[in-house]
């Protein structure tokens, strides 16, 4: 048996999405994973602090690519007055759990979108705490009418090279990924050009069939938006676009764990269908009155009405959740249709995977949840259970 490299901070006996067996993680002074080994390969050093976790599961935060406002404030109607708030809305993510975060744009008018743009650019220069801000994702306007769901049909754009540019003005380098409607491009030249830019191309709002689908595929898009909602239903002669995303190997579908947007039978099928977590990841959806309670809230020129985490517009069409990210994993776990690990990476690894950033792994920030699952109540809980920022600052103080 090796010993252990001297480092602040080890956890020991630990469960780790993605590795067998209990482990054991190192962090160095920098706050950053040394290693993560199979307990018992390695001694355990004397005189360096131990958090043993006991068989609780450990992970980094969650990443949510799709959020669409905070704390009263739609990402769309960002402004200079009220740019600080998106600050609060990354500490606040960060307290929900949430290391990472794509603020979403939804379908609005082109001078909004460009506006959100510019403020976000501004903010990131100066971000330090909170959830890191990973670039933004455009949610439309590239959407067909038919699958628009609540967004305003007035500002929807036909698919081609030249309304592209002009949405995306001079931030296509900030924008991480765009969801549209593949139907809607008739020449097959604007899914390689947003490749071409490093943008991940989301098919969804849409009513491409199977073949419309796996056409985009061969462009280059690597992701499905919201799985089951604003696209055809799953049918037994025509797949759609969902069917066609689900069978194949480089293509990941976000979906909605609120027990609103799709039922979790429907949850289990495609669980089911994909393997798991591989394929899956979790987004929230969530809008502006995430953190506020229950009640009637703007939403555009319009209201939505806000119960019991689901929002709503008047007319019934659904249009997002207030629930935070790490409720759909619990909620995944509370309906019996995962397991513990698979529901902890479909909010944390996955999502990751989606635009090709990597999992906890050796060189990560050693940002990490503790998650307990207690199986006589059948809750999963977590907490915070080290970040980088309180390793770094312990070394300094000699603690």
């Amino acid at each position: 048996m090796i010993q252990a490299t001297q480092s602040p901070v080890d956890i020991i006996n630990a469960r780790v999405p993605g590795y067998k067996d209990l482990q054991m993680l190192l962090v160095n002074q920098e706050g950053i994973i040394e290693e993560i080994l199979p307990m018992g390969t390695v001694g355990v050093p004397s005189g360096v602090p131990l958090i043993d976790v006991a068989g609780d599961w450990i992970s980094l935060g969650g990443v949510d690519l799709q959020i669409n406002g905070a704390l009263g404030l739609a990402f769309p109607e960002l402004t200079t007055e009220n740019a600080h708030l998106l600050v609060k809305i990354s500490q606040f993510l960060w307290d929900a759990g949430v290391d990472g975060f794509l603020p979403t744009l939804v379908t609005t008018s082109v001078e909004n979108i460009q506006r959100s743009l510019a403020i976000i650019a501004e903010v990131l220069l100066s971000q330090q705490a909170g959830a890191k801000i990973l670039g933004v994702h455009l949610e439309g306007p590239f959407l067909n009418f038919q699958k628009r769901g609540a967004h305003p049909a007035e500002y929807l754009l036909p698919l081609t090279i030249d309304e592209v540019k002009r949405v995306l003005g001079n931030y296509a380098h900030l924008v991480k990924v765009i969801t549209l409607a593949p139907e809607l491009d008739l020449t097959g030249k604007v899914i390689p050009y947003l490749r071409s830019l490093g943008i991940t191309v989301s098919l969804g709002h849409s009513q491409a069939t199977a073949a419309q689908a796996q056409r985009a595929f061969e462009e280059g898009a690597t992701m499905i938006t919201h799985a089951f909602n604003t696209m055809p239903a799953l049918h037994h002669r025509e797949p759609g676009l969902l069917g066609a995303a689900i069978i194949h190997p480089d293509v990941m579908c976000s979906f909605i764990a609120d027990g609103k947007h799709v039922s979790p039978t429907m949850l289990q099928i495609l669980l089911r269908a994909s393997y798991e977590e591989k394929g899956l990841f979790l987004v929230s959806d969530a809008l502006a009155p995430l953190g506020l309670p229950d009640g009637v809230y703007p939403w555009d020129s319009r209201q939505i009405e806000v119960k019991n985490g689901t929002a709503q517009l008047a007319d019934g069409t659904l249009s997002g959740t207030t629930l935070p990210l790490l409720v759909g994993v619990q909620n995944l776990m509370k309906w019996g249709i995962c397991e513990v690990e698979s529901a902890i990476a479909l909010a944390t690894n996955a999502p990751r995977q989606a635009i090709g950033l990597p999992g906890i792994a050796k060189s990560q920030p050693a940002n990490l949840l503790r998650w307990h699952w207690d199986e006589t109540t059948k809750e999963l809980t977590w907490q915070r259970a080290i970040t980088a920022d309180m390793v770094k600052k312990a070394v300094f103080a000699g603690g």
